[in-house]
């Protein structure tokens, strides 16, 4: 069974940092650079490097197993 969740964003985008913390996935804003920085992130099925990257509605962010779905 797949491990995905959807994440409605409010406004246009939302930062990955912001969205890792949100979630619970990250609990500090140190943590959520350790997890990005050690290319455990992909948006839309490519890693993602950027710290800072706008995450944007209909993005598919994975971190391990865990599918996250913006809307």
């Amino acid at each position: 069974m797949e491990n995905k969740v959807t994440f409605k964003i409010n406004g246009e985008h939302i930062e990955l940092l912001a969205l890792l913390k949100a979630l619970g996935i990250a609990q500090t804003g140190g943590h959520a650079k350790m997890i990005v920085d050690s290319e455990e992130v992909t948006r839309n099925g490519i890693t993602e490097h950027r710290r800072r990257a706008k995450c944007i509605k209909g993005d598919l962010i994975c971190v391990g197993d865990q599918k996250i779905q913006l809307k």
